[in-house]
């Protein structure tokens, strides 16, 4: 069975920005955790490393 985390940057019930992770073998899972049986991401742990990054550094603020 897959364990997935909630962000401790995920807040309360009306939060936009409600995220999960997983280790999904040699990937890293990403799911919106307010749809947890909805589709979720797949990602390398390279380029999951590459993406905490970005948003680190501010890359992808809007």
């Amino acid at each position: 069975m897959t364990k997935w985390r909630k962000s401790s940057h995920s807040g309360g019930v009306n939060d936009e920005a409600c995220v999960e992770l997983a280790r999904l073998g040699h990937s890293v899972g990403v799911r919106d955790s307010r749809d947890p049986d909805g589709p979720h991401l797949d990602l390398s742990s390279q380029a999951f490393g590459g993406l905490l990054a970005r948003i680190r550094r501010g890359d992808l603020d809007l």
